[in-house]
């Protein structure tokens, strides 16, 4: 497989005047964002980055953002995604763990956020920072020399976009050819960075051959990808259900179609218009708000083959019901593995693609382990799903202690997850191992707010939980003892983490209690979940 770069580039010389990345109010052709991509990638050359070195990228979706993914991976560099949602606490960790040495921005609000006025915060001397000074940002950050702006605004510290592109000027495209032939596929590609049992994020480095397989194999395997096809993928490009698309849409020359953030009605009137084949919005909530809006028909989706939607069984066969000319499939994966690991078989029977998210991909192996002796259980047995191969990464950046916990001698990663097999190999997911959430498609782990919470003064104890949430999936609940039974209110503890944890993060509800449910030495969280699953009147979906 060659790498990402070399398959954008290859498309920019075969198809160049073709759309590549649509909005709904615009448009990109390949060549148009391969210019990007070229003024970035001089521009951060001559201000000395190089193969190997991190950029990163805190960015709402744009072209701007696809055009500076490839520039980085142009000179051999990677980009280090961070997430949109992130707070500074989160982009501080990351920004160090990561080794940035350059990090992009833009002055465009993305849901009420100024990132700007964010990476200020994170980042402690970027308010007074001059670009060529001799020293970094921070102390914390020693080898951080630049934060750059893109868009019109003028903010102190950072390099503005007109700046920045002048830099370029004095670097030819040759010295961008030479590095971009340098890159092989089994070098780091893009870094997401995943939230997991471990207090902060975890770093993703994923080759370019892990970044790809599950877009073109399973593209090819499980999607019937074709020349030309058009993807509608509206999700974050931070997420792996962005880049598993689109190396799906590289590998045909096709075209994607994305938004600045997921709205029905935006999304309803593109797909009527731009008539994709493949739909690629893989959390059933975001599938459901379309089917949902009053304009919606069942031949609104009349030019789609193939959907991707992972969720409970029953939801999917609703969610089928309404669309008769698009064959849905379900997957299971993670950033860990490039996006999907198995991907469903859309030739079978539609409840069987609703209740198996399929084989293993090509190149992959699945198994179910027990979770304490590791021993491989027999079909239908539910166990751990472990997971190893060509669209598995090598492991967590910076956490050789993870690292070990979560793969094994023979090099099977443990992915905390659930599952059981069939006797035709077909994995069916049945819950976390891990005590996580997803929330809307966001990894949160409980210790991570469990561990912000516990800064508070007045708290003692605190588990969080998940409850089911129609549109989000789940979303946390917070438990709390106080100190001394001190006087807490549920607004004073969602006051406390606004603004300094991602807004998924921070709990719906807060319930106080003086007294646990405990096993032999912890909380038992299921009971707690039971309690507010009653409380509120709602099932245990």
């Amino acid at each position: 497989m060659e790498s990402i770069t070399t398959k954008f580039r290859k498309n920019v010389e075969k198809c160049p005047d073709r759309d590549f990345i649509v909005f709904p109010d615009n448009r990109m052709t390949y060549a148009e964002v391969d210019e990007i991509a070229l003024r970035v990638a001089k521009s951060l050359c001559a201000m000395g980055v190089r193969s190997s070195d991190r950029v990163g990228i805190l960015m709402a979706n744009s072209f701007e953002y696809v055009g500076i993914l490839f520039g980085i991976s142009y000179l051999g560099a990677i980009p280090v995604l961070y997430n949109g949602r992130f707070k500074a606490r989160e982009i501080a960790h990351v920004t160090s763990d990561a080794d940035i040495k350059v990090i992009i921005t833009s002055d465009q609000i993305d849901e009420h956020t100024d990132y700007g006025e964010l990476l200020h915060s994170a980042l402690p001397g970027l308010e007074e920072y001059e670009f060529g000074k001799d020293r970094s940002i921070s102390s914390n950050n020693p080898n951080l020399k630049a934060a750059v702006m893109f868009g019109e605004k003028v903010m102190s510290g950072f390099i503005t976009q007109e700046t920045f592109f002048d830099f370029g000027s004095s670097v030819s495209n040759s010295e961008v050819t030479m590095a971009l032939s340098s890159i092989s596929p089994d070098d780091e590609a893009w870094m997401f960075y995943t939230s997991g049992t471990t207090a902060m994020p975890k770093g993703c480095a994923l080759s370019h051959i892990v970044l790809q397989h599950a877009g073109v194999i399973g593209g090819i395997e499980r999607l019937g990808i074709k020349e030309g096809d058009k993807f509608f993928a509206p999700l974050p490009m931070f997420h792996t259900a962005f880049s598993q698309p689109l190396s799906g849409v590289l590998h045909v020359g096709g075209t994607l179609l994305s938004m600045p953030r997921f709205d029905p009605d935006l999304a309803l009137r593109m797909i009527v218009k731009e008539r994709p084949s493949i739909m690629f919005p893989a959390f059933f909530q975001i599938t459901n708000e379309i089917l949902l809006h009053p304009q919606y028909t069942t031949d609104s989706f009349e030019s789609v083959r193939t959907i991707v939607n992972v969720g409970p069984q029953d939801v999917l066969m609703r969610l089928q019901e309404k669309m008769p000319h698009t064959r849905q499939i379900t997957v299971f994966g993670m950033t860990e593995t490039g996006g999907s690991v198995c991907m469903g078989n859309r030739e079978l029977p539609e409840v069987e693609r609703t209740e198996s998210s399929g084989k293993a991909l090509p190149g992959n192996e699945i198994e179910i382990r027990d979770p304490e002796t590791n021993e491989t259980l027999p079909h239908h047995t539910a166990g751990e799903i472990v997971a190893r191969g060509v669209g598995v990464f090598d492991g967590y950046h910076n956490s050789p202690e993870k690292n070990a916990e979560t793969i094994d001698a023979g090099g099977w990663f443990h992915t905390g997850d659930l599952g059981q097999m069939t006797e035709n190999g077909e994995v069916i997911f049945l819950g976390r191992l891990k005590d996580m959430l997803k929330v809307g498609g966001e990894n949160v782990a409980s210790v991570e707010v469990e561990g912000y919470l516990l800064t508070h003064p007045l708290v003692k104890v605190v588990a969080l939980v998940g409850l089911f949430d129609e549109k989000l999936g789940e979303v946390p609940v917070a438990f709390i003892e106080t100190i001394n039974n001190a006087e807490l209110s549920e607004k004073e503890v969602i006051d406390f983490c606004i603004g300094e944890i991602a807004s998924f993060k921070i709990p719906r509800h807060v319930r106080f209690v003086d007294e646990w449910p405990m096993g032999a030495t912890k909380i038992l969280k299921y009971e707690l979940r039971d309690r507010i699953h009653e409380e509120l009147g709602l099932s245990l979906n």
